[in-house]
């Protein structure tokens, strides 16, 4: 309701700054919610320190529907890249495109955009996997990260996300209740320079993250391997 308005209403430059500001304040809001009422515990402080820090590519681990919303709702200059049918929907994507969201609908022009947003000093949020977990610890990382880093010559940003429970997981049905509190914990990883050699970095990238989150303790994926055969 607020961004439709605001779509017409600002000038061009100061629509992105805005949708931005507002999307990161609504988050924050709503995990302050789920905090008060005890159902999550946040941990979230170790982005904090990133949000003064030049352009770069912030790359988490995906294990539930939360992430997204915890890394935007602690840093307000970021751009994400979302699914077009999302940022064409009249209601659900006003909020995006007033912040200048990046449609995924092309590669060619997903790579462009993305580069321009992250030379004209924001920060990219980009899951490698490229969608939530499907295989502990992470699953196939996708060679557009290091494509995107390369074009734009800006460093990744390695991000670990550690939680103590499957809620929200690939498979989750939303009508099946989790033990709460639910914890949520940040932590950062190596930042990697910008890339010359995009397949190789693509392993690199990948067996970094396997390696590094293989004493984290996770919960099984939901639905576990049994319940899927």
């Amino acid at each position: 309701m607020l961004a439709l308005p605001l779509n017409l209403i600002l000038p061009r430059k100061w629509k992105t700054l805005t949708g931005r500001i507002i999307i990161t304040m609504g988050f924050r809001m709503y995990l302050w919610a789920l905090s008060s009422m005890g159902a999550c515990h946040f941990n979230l402080q170790a982005l904090d320190i990133l949000q003064n820090d030049s352009p770069m590519i912030i790359a988490p681990n995906h294990p539930s529907m939360l992430d997204a919303l915890m890394v935007i709702s602690r840093l307000p200059n970021l751009a994400c890249i979302l699914k077009s049918d999302l940022v064409n929907n009249l209601f659900f994507g006003a909020g995006a495109r007033l912040a200048g969201y990046i449609r995924n609908d092309s590669l060619r022009k997903m790579i462009r955009l993305a580069t321009e947003d992250l030379r004209g000093g924001s920060h990219l949020l980009l899951f490698p996997e490229g969608t939530r977990t499907t295989r502990l610890p992470i699953g196939t990382v996708h060679g557009s990260i290091a494509l995107i880093a390369k074009e734009a010559k800006v460093p990744i940003q390695t991000v670990f996300i550690e939680t103590d429970s499957a809620f929200l997981t690939k498979g989750w049905s939303f009508f099946r209740k989790p033990s709460m509190p639910i914890h949520y914990r940040i932590r950062l990883g190596k930042r990697f320079a910008p890339p010359s050699d995009v397949r190789g970095f693509t392993v690199e990238l990948e067996r970094y993250f396997e390696s590094a989150m293989t004493e984290v303790p996770f919960p099984p994926l939901y639905p576990t391997e049994a319940e899927r055969q």
